[in-house]
């Protein structure tokens, strides 16, 4: 588990990933969203709903390290273009940012920052999408063939399959069990953070070839959006 915590946050220390710390993304998911979700319910209590949101979006972005809206940043420049494959994969290797990523990340945490500020805090649901989107990223990997001949995603290749399967399959159930605290709108929500994740594997697969750690994070963080937009609605 500290491997994956190093992984997808500040904590943890430094560890390299490998091929079992997939197994652990579910639960590092969902103690992260957990942990946002409890801060956003006691901010609202003490302060205007848009500052509290405001707040959420800036913790997750420095539990993260920033590594998924880098991700985002990366993909926006590399999928959205009209680029051939090799093309794409250079923008999104190439460590500046172009105005398709930027852009993309702007509207991605204003979105965020809005679902959040009109939503009714729930902690469960977040842990839920946050879950489903670690587990989302680390079935893309099993799924999908790797697009780069290098690259740090390539550590998570191989591994015991058996493991990471019942490691799927318990994020799964347990992603569910958390949206189905808050009701229809909680499951919705889990639903579209699902289709979110698929369709983003899908348009990488077509571009790209396959997956990259790139297209990990991206996948993840706009899962998270869709699911947030949908337990915003009336």
């Amino acid at each position: 588990m500290r491997r994956a915590l190093a992984f997808l946050t500040v904590l943890g220390g430094s560890a390299a990933p490998g091929p079992t710390t997939l197994a652990w993304f579910p639960v590092v998911g969902a103690l992260l969203g957990a942990a946002l979700g409890a801060l956003w319910l006691g901010l609202v209590h003490v302060m205007a709903p848009g500052l509290a949101a405001a707040l959420v979006v800036a913790a997750d972005l420095a539990l993260t390290g920033l590594l998924h809206v880098d991700g985002l940043a990366d993909v926006g420049d590399g999928l959205i273009g009209p680029l051939s494959r090799e093309r794409r994969l250079a923008a999104m290797a190439d460590p500046a940012t172009g105005a398709f990523g930027v852009a993309l990340v702007v509207a991605t945490l204003l979105v965020r920052w809005a679902a959040l500020a009109s939503a009714r805090p729930q902690v469960l649901v977040v842990a839920a999408l946050w879950c489903a989107s670690r587990t989302a990223m680390a079935a893309v990997t099993r799924i999908m063939p790797y697009a780069r001949e290098t690259g740090l995603a390539r550590a998570f290749l191989g591994g015991p399959r058996g493991r990471l399967i019942v490691a799927l399959s318990l994020g799964t159930l347990g992603a569910l069990a958390l949206a189905a605290t808050g009701g229809v709108r909680g499951v919705g929500a889990l639903v579209a953070a699902a289709a979110v994740a698929a369709g983003v594997a899908v348009v990488a697969r077509r571009r790209l070839g396959g997956f990259t750690g790139d297209v990990l994070g991206a996948l993840g963080i706009l899962a998270e959006t869709a699911g947030l937009v949908v337990w915003a609605l009336r």
